[in-house]
């Protein structure tokens, strides 16, 4: 859309004057060849651990019983319903004094993300390990013990049997974890900061820098003409995401269709 359309009232949902100029000054604010890279990257490592870290606890959850378990999983829907800013003190605190102790930073790098990540404590693990947790539930423990029988360790039950057969939940937490890790700010924002530039951060700073814009006395069209740069800039924040998807839907609502169906 044109700035001509932009300021034109009797414009309302087709431009008269198509235009890519809103998209590519958007582009140029979010300096989007590098923050994509950068977000895709973080995302998918991100991502990647969550899935690995939420399939081994919900399958321990899910095939053992040892003591104090009621607990451990009481614990873990704890983490989930205790809100994010409330834990991030103490997370903070924690980690300043690691790198005091092991004299590096961590505050101020990818690290402690990772980290909490790794350890079951990344953007909403409760939820990707109980849709581990509920999918190995599903399946009959008689697999189990028929692998068993014949030598198999539990490492290969889990990964000959469980991650076989959980193939289209993994597609889904996989996705799940990294739409949330692509669109998390808080969180990278306390931890991470400015030492990686992603493209929601820099949408960010592309709001807070239009509404500065705006409230400094410009006129109705001058406003209209900054929410048109800052609904590109949206808009292409979330293009990788529906990219994404559009790959892999099929697979995903398959796993959604076939959820529950194990076989006894």
């Amino acid at each position: 859309m044109s700035t001509k359309d932009v300021i034109d009232p009797s414009v309302d949902w087709l431009p008269k004057n198509p235009s890519l100029s809103n998209l590519k000054v958007a582009g140029t604010v979010l300096d989007l060849k590098k923050t994509l890279v950068n977000s895709v990257w973080f995302s998918a490592l991100l991502a990647c651990a969550q899935t690995i870290v939420s399939a081994l606890t919900g399958f321990a959850l899910s095939r053992y019983n040892f003591k104090f378990k009621k607990l451990w999983i009481i614990m873990i829907i704890l983490a989930f319903i205790i809100p994010v800013p409330l834990l991030m003190i103490p997370r903070l605190m924690l980690f300043i004094s690691a790198q005091n102790l092991l004299g590096f930073n961590l505050i101020g790098t990818p690290i402690p993300q990772i980290l909490m990540a790794l350890l079951g404590q990344g953007v909403n693990s409760t939820i990707l390990i109980l849709i581990f947790y509920n999918f190995f539930n599903l399946i009959p423990y008689s697999l189990d013990e028929a692998a068993m029988i014949d030598g198999a360790s539990p490492w290969q039950v889990f990964v000959q049997i469980g991650m076989k057969l959980s193939a289209s939940t993994v597609l889904v937490v996989f996705l799940f974890s990294f739409v949330w890790n692509w669109n998390e700010t808080y969180i990278t924002g306390t931890l991470v900061r400015n030492s990686i530039e992603l493209l929601p951060s820099k949408l960010n700073m592309f709001d807070s820098a239009f509404k500065t814009y705006a409230a400094a006395g410009r006129g109705n069209a001058e406003f209209r003409i900054n929410e048109a740069y800052k609904m590109s800039a949206t808009l292409l924040s979330i293009t990788p995401l529906l990219i994404l998807y559009g790959f892999v839907q099929k697979r995903f609502i398959q796993g959604i269709e076939n959820t529950g169906i194990t076989g006894e």
